[in-house]
């Protein structure tokens, strides 16, 4: 595995392998790496000539400084699992190679109500900050595969979006991959790192949640649904940000349905300062 930390040598060497004509598949990641990213690298791994991942903690996304400052780094384990695991090229950024000018100025996207809704509801500005990393990446990288999870499901509708703005909706194919889970549901994520024995415990109640709703999901009204489903949650020591059930087509949210309408239950709850997303297909 090669290891860049410099846009323009990555740039230059990704050159060199369009001359052979290899394709190029592109997994960014924060970092602190689980089973869910290393599944999306050997998805590209199996379709894809060449495969890069990067490791970039983005500070623009972050609404919360005090979140981005805990947020998880395991720098030397990740490079290991990338390594083992067969990973052909490693990006890792430094924050002024990403934002040459910085990021404090930053640059309006037209995401339209993407952006105020849900994670973009309760984390204002995170998704502009998403795509001016993802922009830089892309712009680095011009994969013709970008490989996503789908725990972060209105986020990979906000970089679809994105591709869109940046004229890329045909030159780079959008894979959007599953959610894998631990064995008692809990959709991995880097921030269960942060959770302690006894809020691990708990932490599964978001995918019971989802369950809940997908075992009592009726036609008709379905506002008692989320409401006893969002008490349940608070019962169990969650603060929840939203639960939510919305149109899996287009994320706008619902308050009836009639069944012919394919719907996606999502959900954020904080668990002692924590915050865990997840969603699930309900029909």
């Amino acid at each position: 595995m090669i290891i860049i930390k410099k846009a323009n040598d990555l740039h230059h060497h990704l050159e060199q392998c369009r001359e052979r004509n290899e394709d190029i598949g592109f997994v960014p990641t924060m970092g602190a790496l689980h089973d869910g990213h290393l599944s999306l690298l050997k998805t590209s791994l199996k379709e894809n000539k060449l495969s890069v991942c990067s490791i970039f903690v983005n500070p623009a996304q972050f609404n919360d400084p005090t979140d981005f400052k805990k947020y998880p780094s395991t720098i030397d384990d990740d490079i290991l699992k990338l390594e083992t695991n067969g990973c052909d090229i490693l990006f890792v950024p430094s924050v002024a190679e990403i934002y040459p000018d910085g990021f404090e100025v930053k640059k309006k996207y037209e995401l339209g109500y993407l952006d105020n809704i849900l994670e973009g509801e309760f984390r204002p500005g995170h998704f502009q900050g998403v795509c001016m990393a993802v922009e830089r990446l892309l712009l680095i990288v011009q994969p013709d595969k970008l490989y996503l999870g789908q725990k972060d499901y209105q986020q990979c509708m906000i970089i679809t979006r994105l591709a869109q703005l940046m004229g890329l909706e045909e030159r780079v194919e959008i894979r959007i991959c599953p959610i894998l889970r631990e064995k008692d549901g809990l959709a991995m994520s880097s921030r269960n790192m942060r959770l302690s024995k006894e809020e691990r415990a708990k932490a599964p109640a978001l995918y019971e949640t989802l369950v809940f709703l997908q075992q009592n999901i009726r036609n008709g009204s379905l506002q008692d649904l989320k409401k006893q489903a969002t008490d349940d949650l608070q019962k169990k020591g969650f603060k929840p940000d939203y639960v939510e059930i919305a149109n899996a087509e287009t994320l706008k949210p619902i308050n009836e349905w009639d069944a012919r309408t394919n719907i996606l239950g999502l959900v954020a709850a904080y668990i002692d300062g924590v915050r865990l997303i997840d969603n699930m297909m309900l029909n």
